[in-house]
C-alpha cells in the first residue's frame, strides 16, 4: 500500500508565534486520530527547531535546501542543518523556486542527492506552465523534470521520495485540475517512474496533488487511483481547513 500524505506548505507566511499556534492546532486536531494519511508541515526555516518541539504525529518539512553541502554560501541553508533542526523532509523544486529563483533541473538534481544522503525524505516537485500546456508539450517538460531531477539515485533512495504534481497554473489562482486532468497526470509520472526505476518503485512511490486543492474539492481529487494525497499551499494556513482536507481520506 502506498502512503497517503497530506503536507501543508506554509510559504513565507506567519511569524514565529503564529507559526507555534498553528502546528499546535494541527497536531492537537491530529492526534489520536486514526488516519490513512500522514499529516506534514513545513513551515519558514526560522520555525522548524521550536515547532519540532511541539509536534509528534505531525511531521517536520522544510521549504527547501541548498545545492551544497557546507561553505561561503550566505543564506543557504544545508540539508545537514535541516536535519538538525528536526524536519525529516524537505520540499525540492517547488514551481515557485523554479520560477522566481531560476532553478533548473540539474541544481534540484544536486539538492536531492543531498537531501536522501543526508537522511531527508524529499518531496520532489514536477509541473507545467499554461504556455507549456496549451502547447501540447506538458508530458515532455513533466518526464524531463523527473528524469533530471531524479538522475543518480537509487531504489533505496527513492523509497524515501515522495512526487508532487503541481500545474503551475493552478498555484495561488483558485484554479484546479479537473480530477481527471489529475489522475491523467499522475499516470504518466507513475509510468515515467517505472520507465526509470522498475514496476515496483513505481507502484509504491506517493504522488501528490499541489494547485488550489481546498476542503471543497480534496475529497473528488483524492479519489483517484493514482492520486495519494495533496501538497497544500493557501488551505494549509488555517487549521481548519487544513484538517479538513486530511480528513478527506
Amino acid at each position: 500500500m502506498r502512503k497517503k500524505i497530506v503536507a501543508g506548505n506554509w510559504k513565507m507566511n506567519t511569524d514565529l508565534h503564529e507559526g507555534l499556534e498553528l502546528a499546535k492546532a494541527v497536531e492537537e486536531a491530529s492526534q489520536g486520530k486514526k488516519r490513512d494519511a500522514i499529516v506534514i508541515i513545513a513551515p519558514p526555516f526560522t520555525h522548524l527547531a521550536k515547532i519540532s518541539e511541539v509536534i509528534s504525529d505531525v511531521k517536520l518539512s522544510a521549504q527547501n535546501c541548498a545545492s551544497e553541502e557546507s561553505g561561503a554560501f550566505t543564506g543557504e541553508v544545508s540539508p545537514a542543518m535541516l536535519r538538525s533542526s528536526g524536519a525529516e523532509y524537505v520540499i525540492i523544486g517547488h514551481s515557485e523556486r523554479r520560477t522566481y529563483y531560476h532553478e533548473e533541473n540539474v541544481v534540484l538534481n544536486r539538492k536531492m542527492r543531498l537531501a536522501v544522503s543526508n537522511g531527508l525524505k524529499p518531496v520532489f516537485c514536477c509541473g507545467e506552465m499554461l504556455e507549456e500546456r496549451e502547447a501540447g508539450v506538458l508530458f515532455d517538460v513533466i518526464k524531463e523534470q523527473l528524469k533530471v531531477g531524479l538522475d543518480g539515485l537509487s531504489e533505496k533512495d527513492i523509497a524515501n521520495v515522495v512526487i508532487a504534481y503541481e500545474p503551475v497554473w493552478a498555484i495561488g489562482t483558485g484554479v484546479t485540475a479537473s480530477p481527471d486532468q489529475a489522475q491523467e497526470m499522475h499516470r504518466f509520472i507513475r509510468d515515467v517512474l517505472e520507465e526509470l526505476f522498475g514496476h515496483d518503485v513505481a507502484a509504491s512511490t506517493t504522488i501528490l496533488y499541489g494547485g488550489s486543492c481546498k476542503p471543497s474539492n480534496a475529497k473528488e481529487l483524492f479519489s483517484n487511483p493514482d492520486v495519494d494525497g495533496g501538497l497544500i499551499g493557501g488551505a494549509s494556513l488555517k487549521a481548519e481547513d487544513f484538517i479538513q482536507i486530511v480528513n478527506a481520506f
